[in-house]
């Protein structure tokens, strides 16, 4: 057990890179922010629930452990900050990283006083700023109110930018979404109509001379010298932070006069194409920087193996995979050394390569409108239906009388799948392939795929009984229904492209599709399905079954008539209602 801690660490720490770091301290900012929005928007009540609610803000981010944790996020994505801006040496990804970056930056510049004034008067002098003393201030003694409005507005945005990245291409983010986007909006805009009554309020009580009396003491705003000595460390803090970013422009600015003093090396694309560029690009930044399409959708930040490349000729002179290369490359089952990935690899010396794919599909600057089509994990549930006897009967029939009928068996299907909640998703020869769960829970996915079942053999009695006069037999059908995590995405070429489904989960709904010919029955449901729709254990025959491909036998149900599924489910969902 112990030799599994350093190997699981090595693993962790593999898979770190400054992007995680720069996102956890950055949710853990955004919390804050969050947080002081929240006790903003009580200035809708009064004043005095903004003072209320300060308290309990204070209590727990002064609370020493989460005070340490909170400045050393803040100094940490700072610094992140101004590193990103020299490492980075395209701004084509996107339009909306470049406006993140800026934003970000501008940020402590903008908060500077603020901080210094509450924070650092608070732990020097000991004042006593709270919400009345602020908005006298930001609205009565002075007009600060637009720099602080420009200042939680851009605050705002940057974190709810960062969050997008984070969380767009997560399974649960499509579901998501509408809720996020309303918090995005009521928020800040709560928290900014709290700010303003809240001053009104203030501008009010502040002609009663007991007012100012009990809330503009000395010991409250402190001393004109103390002030003073409060904006002169606020100058010196804020042109110290300015010098810095100037000097990661100087930075960057020396790092492209050397490269070019270095040598130009030439990357050949493998397809005719040949670009020179200074030692130390990335092949990533090298494509966009003389727009070569290439495929990249996490936008070279090594969370996909998208921009895959592989080198042709001698690769021994090329620079080790650092350890993100490294984690992502074993995560896609990778060992070739020959295969890099194009946003971590920075050659020295001319290369020669091919792209693993092509970039029509996906490129380094496309917009991706939906995550799920990009690749993404997801548990779903599949229905696979195969239509029994069809080479019987075309056998005896006109071919286009043989579309017709597979065309109306299809149907019916089809129709039955989209009733309950699951989408069409492939038709191969007389059989399809159903999803369940694109936008529903893993109870709520088997329970559809259960009933769309059952609806399934109501559809297909009453095909029979429309073509009885044509059907020397009834249709008869067979049904694998199985649930598990899959990757889903658009797969194909170029015009044929579709979006579906791929993992063992799928493989094994097929295979018990099959089955159901050696079984005798019209459906088999896996015991996976049967657990998380909640049907009660002895709801129906279990049997234990070989799968090809698998090891170990596994435990399915056997279902002789489907159209008592949907008995089943709604008797399911009483019992745990």
């Amino acid at each position: 057990m112990a030799a599994t801690a350093p190997s699981r660490f090595s693993e962790f720490s593999r898979a770190t890179s400054v992007r995680q770091v720069r996102l956890v301290c950055g949710v853990i900012l955004f919390a804050y922010v969050v947080s002081h929005f929240l006790n903003h928007a009580l200035g809708n009540i009064s004043v005095d629930a903004m003072e209320i609610g300060v308290y309990y803000h204070t209590l727990f981010w002064q609370f020493l452990p989460v005070a340490i944790m909170f400045y050393t996020a803040a100094l940490t994505h700072m610094g992140l900050g101004i590193y990103a801006l020299y490492q980075r040496r395209q701004f084509r990804w996107r339009t909306v990283e470049p406006l993140q970056l800026v934003l970000g930056l501008s940020i402590p510049a903008l908060v500077m006083a603020h901080v210094i004034g509450v924070r650092l008067g608070q732990t020097l002098y000991g004042h006593q700023k709270l919400y009345p003393q602020e908005l006298y201030l930001f609205f009565v003694a002075s007009n600060r109110i637009w720099p602080m409005t420009i200042l939680l507005i851009i605050a705002w945005v940057h974190g709810c930018i960062g969050i997008y990245f984070w969380l767009r291409l997560k399974p649960f983010f499509t579901r998501a979404a509408p809720y996020l986007l309303a918090a995005a909006v009521l928020i800040p805009t709560l928290s900014l109509l709290g700010v303003y009554q809240g001053g009104r309020s203030v501008e009010v009580e502040a002609d009663d001379g007991e007012w100012r009396t009990h809330n503009l003491t000395r010991r409250q705003l402190g001393t004109a010298a103390e002030a003073a000595t409060l904006d002169r460390i606020t100058g010196g803090l804020t042109a110290g932070y300015l010098g810095l970013l100037a000097l990661a422009l100087l930075a960057r600015g020396g790092r492209a006069l050397r490269e070019r003093r270095g040598g130009m090396i030439a990357l050949s694309y493998g397809n005719g194409k040949t670009v020179r560029v200074p030692k130390g690009l990335s092949v990533l930044e090298a494509s966009l920087r003389h727009n070569v399409p290439h495929a990249s959708v996490c936008g070279g930040r090594a969370r996909c193996s998208t921009c895959r490349i592989r080198i042709i000729g001698d690769h021994g002179a090329l620079p080790e995979p650092s350890q993100r290369e490294a984690f992502v490359l074993t995560r896609v089952g990778t060992s070739d050394p020959s295969i890099r990935l194009a946003c971590q690899l920075r050659p020295t010396s001319d290369l020669s390569f091919f792209q693993l794919f092509t970039a029509h599909t996906l490129s380094a600057n496309a917009q991706v409108s939906t995550p799920a089509r990009i690749g993404q994990e997801r548990y779903l549930v599949s229905l696979f239906v195969d239509m029994r006897g069809s080479t019987q009967l075309a056998e005896k029939r006109l071919p286009f009388d043989t579309v017709f009928i597979v065309n109306r068996f299809l149907g019916a299907v089809s129709q039955a799948v989209i009733e309950n909640g699951g989408q069409p998703n492939q038709f191969v020869g007389d059989g399809m392939l159903a999803l369940f769960g694109l936008s529903a829970d893993p109870q709520t996915a088997c329970r559809q795929a259960l009933k769309a079942a059952a609806g399934i053999a109501m559809h297909i009695d009453e095909l029979n009984e429309l073509l009885g006069h044509d059907l020397r037999q009834p249709i008869r059908f067979g049904i694998g229904i199985h649930g598990g995590e899959v990757i889903i995405g658009d797969i194909g070429y170029r015009d044929h492209i579709v979006f579906t489904a791929l993992g063992d989960a799928v493989n094994v709904a097929a295979r018990l599709q099959d089955m159901t010919k050696t079984l005798a029955c019209e459906a088999i449901v896996s015991e996976e399905v049967r657990r998380t729709a909640g049907l009660a254990d002895d709801a129906l025959p279990q049997q234990e079954v070989a799968i090809r491909g698998r090891d170990e036998p596994m435990a399915v149900r056997v279902v002789a008539d489907a159209r008592k599924l949907s008995v089943l489910v709604d008797r399911g969902e009483r019992v745990a209602a």
